[in-house]
């Protein structure tokens, strides 16, 4: 398994960036397209110094990524904002135990199997730690950052409780608002609604959990959440998704996306612009409930992340598709164009790469991916006599 990057690269998080002979380095900040992910590359040689295949999990902040390693040689390597330049900060002491980790742009949050600490980023050191007892945990099985009776924020309070009536097992954080999902299969949102990413069908805030009643009835498997928008993936592989669609994020006709691909499709031709904007297309710019999108009509949607304010999905045919703001070539697509529908990033299926994994960063997409097995002989010969 290999991890690929691209987008916002202005800390190289995703590339590091190389020195010229004038001692500057060669900034790559956009990265349009996807390329092999450089973790903390030793800077006295040009190997990298994990195993890009042994990485497990991506997470990611505006600046920093953080990576977690199945070696058991320093679990956790850093990339990004302040980390080239302090190569003792590529490795995180103390992290072999280390299961899961999340990060934002002042702390990293560590979880062990008998604790969690929250690290100080511009300290690098803990700063706090609450013990986790694993006895106390008799419901199912809990995704961090999610904990025995709460979860872990990423600001103070770092420990949030909630009720243990939530069965909770998964839960995603955007800007200012969550999502969570119950051992049922039940969708909550709470906290700042003001762009419709609760889901309730207003833009008010809700200080407490509350379950999302248009999709009552519906069994969910998966939620994320991004700045100002959420999405789901149904038990059958559907995917619904809500809140600002300004860029396109949500995959709904979005105007500031359709209004200047009309400005450059009728530079010369004024009668068919005036044709299309008097068309009955609907816009959405806030979507307050959520929406079916159809990624595809030939498979399912089997993962799904959103970042600040794009959205990127793997189909369980092992294709990526993205869409919303593609400013810093997050979309993958080898321009920094946005889109308001599901796009495939042709790369992974060009390259006989089978997507197995999505993380979004704020700004940025990580992939992980296989190649893809080649049909086996009696495959081909049954097809062919089919």
């Amino acid at each position: 398994m290999n991890w690929f990057g691209f987008g916002f690269n202005g800390f190289g998080q995703i590339q590091r960036h190389e020195k010229s002979t004038a001692g500057e380095s060669n900034r790559d900040v956009k990265l349009t397209k996807p390329i092999t992910l450089d973790v903390c590359r030793n800077l006295e040689s040009t190997q990298i110094c994990q195993q890009n295949s042994n990485i497990t999990h991506i997470r990611a902040s505006w600046s920093r990524i953080v990576a977690l390693h199945s070696n058991s040689h320093g679990r956790l390597r850093l990339a990004g904002f302040g980390v080239w330049t302090a190569p003792q900060k590529c490795g995180v002491e103390d992290s072999r135990e280390c299961q899961d980790a999340d990060i934002s742009e002042e702390h990293m949050a560590l979880s062990f199997r008998d604790r969690v600490e929250i690290w100080s980023l511009r300290e690098n050191k803990p700063v706090w730690c609450m013990e986790v007892k694993t006895s106390d945990n008799t419901g199912p099985s809990l995704a961090f950052p999610l904990v025995p009776g709460g979860y872990i924020a990423s600001r103070s309070p770092f420990y949030r409780p909630l009720s243990p009536q939530l069965l909770a097992i998964s839960l995603a954080l955007g800007t200012q608002h969550a999502v969570l999902l119950s051992a049922s299969g039940v969708v909550y949102t709470w906290g700042c609604g003001s762009h419709g990413q609760l889901g309730h069908g207003d833009l008010s805030p809700e200080e407490e959990p509350r379950a999302l009643e248009a999709l009552m009835g519906l069994q969910m498997s998966s939620v994320a959440a991004g700045g100002w928008h959420s999405v789901c993936i149904s038990a059958g592989g559907d995917l619904y998704v809500w809140g600002w669609n300004e860029s396109g994020q949500v995959g709904l006709p979005s105007r500031s996306l359709r209004g200047g691909q009309l400005k450059t499709q009728c530079a010369g031709s004024a009668s068919t612009c005036k044709d299309q904007e008097n068309s009955d297309e609907v816009f959405i710019s806030i979507q307050a409930f959520p929406a079916l999108v159809d990624v595809t009509e030939l498979c399912e949607v089997s993962k799904v992340s959103c970042g600040s304010r794009h959205t990127a999905a793997v189909t369980s045919s092992g294709d990526l598709y993205t869409w919303g703001w593609g400013e810093y070539g997050q979309l993958g697509q080898g321009n920094m164009s946005s889109s308001d529908e599901p796009k495939q990033v042709r790369f992974f299926k060009d390259q006989g790469l089978r997507v197995l994994d999505v993380v979004c960063g704020p700004w940025n997409t990580f992939v992980s991916a296989v190649k893809e097995d080649p049909p086996h002989p009696e495959d081909l010969s049954s097809a062919l006599t089919i």
